[in-house]
């Protein structure tokens, strides 16, 4: 087993946020989520979240009839504002010190992002949930949280997924499915058929040796596991 991480981000979608809604949110799901990050804090590992919007709105698929790509990225990323906002109270309401700091301005709902003031909440021990992305067009919640992570200097990108990793092919449909326990980045970028994280965001680790966890956050302890080095879920390094 690996030596414990001391600094992690996680990134939640929005379609696991919605739980059992097609669309919105829900609030057991969060309830539960926030259970099991406690879990790490209280271990003093720091953790930094981003919350994907698509169980509102997803940019890219948004786009055409008249709607600009760049109007709808951005109501992507007030999607995931609102589900940042909506997780960051919940995490409080269960005692866990957490911050909301936004990429897009927002001064009324959230602190606005900045790299000192990201890095000073977690000193202190605060969850930190950065909502809206990077800010900017054309860079999905995937790729935005590989570019936090760099920037804050986590160990390692936590991608939360409804199956416990990657698969040889999708466990959904297929019955025989086996897990890849550990895959590299080329291999990821390869094979058309993993589609847990967006190519932009995989490059981007790739580029930087970050390396990227794929788990199911939804099984007890999971997250904890992850945090204190455990094999869980697919390691891509």
């Amino acid at each position: 087993m690996a030596e414990p991480y001391k600094r992690l981000l996680i990134k939640i979608s929005g379609e696991q946020l919605a739980g059992k809604y097609d669309v919105g949110i829900d609030p057991d799901i969060a309830d539960y989520l926030a259970k099991e990050i406690k879990k790490v804090i209280g271990k003093g590992c720091q953790l930094v979240v981003v919350v994907g919007g698509g169980n509102m709105v997803r940019g890219a698929k948004l786009a055409g009839h008249g709607l600009k790509r760049v109007t709808a990225d951005q109501m992507g990323m007030l999607s995931g504002l609102i589900n940042s906002m909506f997780l960051t109270d919940i995490l409080e309401s269960n005692a866990i010190d957490t911050r909301c700091l936004s990429n897009v301005f927002a001064d009324q709902v959230a602190e606005a992002y900045s790299y000192r003031r990201a890095v000073k909440h977690l000193e202190n021990n605060r969850v930190v949930v950065v909502a809206g992305g990077i800010g900017r067009p054309y860079f999905t919640h995937d790729t935005a949280a590989v570019s936090i992570a760099l920037e804050l200097d986590c160990q390692a990108v936590l991608k939360a997924t409804k199956f416990d990793g990657v698969f040889d092919k999708d466990p959904a449909k297929y019955s025989d499915a086996k897990k890849i326990k550990q895959m590299t980045f080329d291999e990821a970028l390869a094979n058309s058929d993993i589609q847990v994280m967006d190519k932009a965001a995989i490059g981007l680790a790739m580029e930087h040796n970050m390396p990227v966890i794929v788990f199911d956050p939804m099984a007890a302890d999971n997250i904890l596991r992850v945090s204190a080095g455990e094999q869980v879920g697919t390691l891509i390094k």
